[in-house]
C-alpha cells in the first residue's frame, strides 16, 4: 500500500465515521470508518518505514581483499 491510498483509506474511514448519519442494516458505518482509518494508518506507517529506509546510503565502496 503506497502514501495515496493510505490517505485515501483514512480520509474515506473519517468521512464515513463522523460525516455520514444514514443507517444500513446490518452494517455499522462507525465501526466500518474506524476499521479504515486504522487501516490506512498503519499502511501509512509502513509507508513511511520503506521509504526512509529506501533512503539509506549504501556502501558500495570496492575493498580489494589482497590488501
Amino acid at each position: 500500500m503506497q502514501l495515496g491510498t493510505s490517505l485515501f483509506l483514512i480520509a474515506v474511514g473519517a468521512i464515513a465515521r463522523f460525516a455520514v448519519s444514514d443507517r444500513i442494516n446490518g452494517v455499522d458505518l462507525g465501526m466500518v470508518g474506524t476499521i479504515l482509518m486504522c487501516v490506512g494508518a498503519i499502511g501509512l506507517v509502513l509507508a513511511l518505514l520503506v521509504f526512509s529506509r529506501a533512503d539509506a546510503p549504501i556502501d558500495r565502496e570496492y575493498r580489494d581483499p589482497r590488501l
